[in-house]
């Protein structure tokens, strides 16, 4: 109980940092394998071996092997607070690193700027279930560009991967790069990939009309027109039926 109680005292604490109001939850939250803290208990085990041959056998330089023991002990301890603290964090908007001891660390990125993700493993690491997590264009500069020792790293892989097709954003990306492959191809003559003639013919047919001509009355027989003559002594024109 007091071992769960010191884990509890020296956790991140990451739901902390979550945006609850927007609806944030954690998805993943990745601890640091196990073997990360082997260092740390070959170093107790010196010390205890140390602290048990003093106690038991009578060895000279008595204050040299107890600072011994103190530096193994408290290296071992700082260690051990590092590893512990050092959480990669996969939420549904985006992924954080926290880390750090004594002043925190906390680096984050959009879920959309993680598209390119290398899993590495090692034959330890395949041996005994661990894996580095290489991400190529995900805020490298942030914390981002190298997450080791990430236990079961196939399954953390598949759980980032579901995080980012739910959110549809490499569907949308899909989307934004065949749209603009077929920009290259609009000639102007109406919607992308529609032949002018086809546009005309199915949402635009041209109905053509035909003007009747305009009946104008006949003209009259020359029989019924006035003649028109000259009066060479009255000097004007008279009409005659």
């Amino acid at each position: 109980m007091a071992g769960i109680g010191l884990f509890r005292i020296f956790d991140p604490k990451v739901r902390r940092h979550l945006i609850s109001d927007e609806g944030e939850v954690v998805i993943d939250e990745v601890r640091q394998h196990w073997i990360v803290f082997t260092l740390p208990m070959l170093e107790v085990a010196v010390a205890a071996a140390l602290l048990l041959a003093l106690v038991t056998n009578s060895i000279g330089a008595t204050k040299v092997v107890l600072a011994i023991v103190l530096l193994l002990l408290l290296h071992a301890w700082w260690q051990f607070l590092i590893h512990h603290r050092d959480r990669f964090v996969v939420t549904n908007m985006r992924v954080m690193r926290i880390r750090g001891v004594i002043s925190q660390t906390v680096a984050t990125t959009p879920i959309a700027r993680v598209l390119d993700i290398t899993l590495k493993k090692t034959i330890p690491g395949r041996i005994f279930g661990y894996g580095h997590f290489i991400f190529e264009s995900a805020a490298q500069d942030q914390g981002f560009r190298e997450i080791r020792w990430v236990s079961r790293p196939d399954d953390r892989d598949l759980t980032i991967q579901r995080v980012i097709q739910r959110t549809g954003l490499r569907a949308s990306a899909s989307v934004d790069v065949i749209q603009s492959d077929d920009d290259s191809d609009d000639d102007g003559t109406g919607p992308i990939g529609m032949d002018s003639a086809t546009e005309v013919g199915t949402y635009a047919p041209i109905t053509t009309t035909t003007r009747e001509p305009r009946h104008s009355s006949p003209p009259p027989p020359p029989s019924s027109r006035p003649k028109s003559i000259f009066n060479s002594e009255r000097g004007n024109w008279t009409d005659e039926d």
